[in-house]
């Protein structure tokens, strides 16, 4: 009996224990608050700082985006009619939003084409900024490129012409699917195309005064980014002026008198002096040019002696330029430049504005060349 209750008061401690230990780690409850403290002194409100939107708002509103969108509906970029050749591997860097796009990305365009190319729209030149540190680095508006070109006609030249035009030359330049014409030492030179010349974007090149003929002549060439309108101008201030008639200035990129008078005080001029009369000599001398045809090889090529001398098959070709559309066929070295100088005053279609003193070079040296 005496054994049975020890056990049980044993039982009883050893119990006590274990709940001890359970219930340890309960919480103690804190200590009741005292009454609240006095309030401390109010602070000086911060100055407002400027509204962090406000720059964004200045080009990503309906007010800005409006003029935009009325002005570039009236553009040749956006009017034009030539986006179907967005399909071409051959045209798609200037002809399609895709081609053009992956054309600045990657340094070439789908070899394999598009189907169904898009038009010129916002996105083929805007993308995103590439900083938003717009007072020290700059706007750059999304473009695409705002860097120095490299021109395709021969992969060595650069163009900068800073910032924004700069987007422009990607395209603007001519193709390199034809060489310029040079002494080669047969005085010969092979026309294989009807699309022979600086086929319809010279304009960077025209203004920057390069990639013509040179053809030595009476009248000096400028030197090279010398002209005025390289100089102290570019190609986003003289055709995006600011204007409330939407078919002209901002996207429509046809100049705005405003941008010209400045500089202009007589007037916005609508050609150089003399380069109706001149380039209609030229063109009238290019038709009577008298080449002949070549002999073709199996794949339809030109055949060379052995001296590099094209080899002719007798047949005359009676002009070299006709209509704005070269002929295929053999003619002389000065009469393939002054054909080439012909294009690039007719594919740069600044009637000379753009360079002056380079287009008048290149038309009356020509004629000369032509005349003799």
């Amino acid at each position: 009996m005496k054994k049975s209750k020890f056990l049980s008061i044993l039982s009883l401690a050893v119990m006590g224990f274990f709940l001890v230990q359970c219930t340890s780690d309960l919480e103690i409850p804190d200590p009741i608050a005292g009454p609240p403290g006095q309030d401390g002194v109010d602070g000086i409100d911060g100055i407002d700082g400027e509204d962090g939107t406000a720059s964004c708002i200045a080009c990503h509103s309906n007010t800005a985006r409006e003029p935009i969108i009325a002005s570039f509906s009236v553009s040749m970029h956006g009017v034009g009619t030539t986006f179907a050749r967005g399909a071409s591997p051959n045209c798609a860097q200037c002809h399609g939003n895709a081609g053009y796009i992956d054309y600045l990305a990657f340094g070439a365009v789908d070899t394999a084409g598009y189907a169904n190319p898009m038009p010129i729209n916002c996105t083929t030149c805007h993308d995103k900024h590439s900083t938003f540190d717009f007072e020290n680095d700059g706007f750059d508006y999304a473009l695409r490129n705002i860097d120095p070109v490299t021109l395709v006609i021969d992969g060595t030249t650069v163009i900068d012409f800073g910032g924004s035009s700069n987007n422009c030359i990607t395209c603007h330049q001519p193709r390199n699917s034809y060489v310029i014409p040079a002494e080669n030492g047969t005085g010969k030179y092979v026309i294989t195309s009807t699309r022979f010349g600086p086929h319809h974007g010279p304009q960077a090149t025209v203004l920057e005064g390069i990639m013509g003929a040179n053809i030595a002549g009476s009248e000096g060439y400028p030197g090279v980014g010398s002209a005025t309108h390289r100089t102290g101008s570019s190609c986003v201030e003289c055709h995006m002026g600011p204007s409330s008639d939407t078919n002209e200035g901002l996207h429509s990129w046809n100049p705005t008198a405003d941008a010209c008078i400045a500089c202009h005080p007589n007037g916005t001029p609508d050609e150089i002096g003399g380069f109706t009369s001149d380039f209609e000599t030229l063109g009238q001398l290019l038709t009577q040019v008298v080449g002949e045809e070549y002999e073709e090889d199996v794949d339809g090529n030109p055949v060379f002696d052995i001296d590099g001398n094209p080899v002719g098959n007798g047949t005359p070709v009676v002009g070299i330029i006709i209509n704005g559309r070269s002929q295929t066929g053999i003619f002389t070295t000065a009469e393939a430049q002054a054909a080439w100088n012909y294009m690039t005053a007719l594919e740069d279609q600044s009637k000379g504005i753009h360079n002056p003193a380079y287009i008048r070079a290149l038309l009356k040296n020509s004629i000369e060349a032509l005349q003799d």
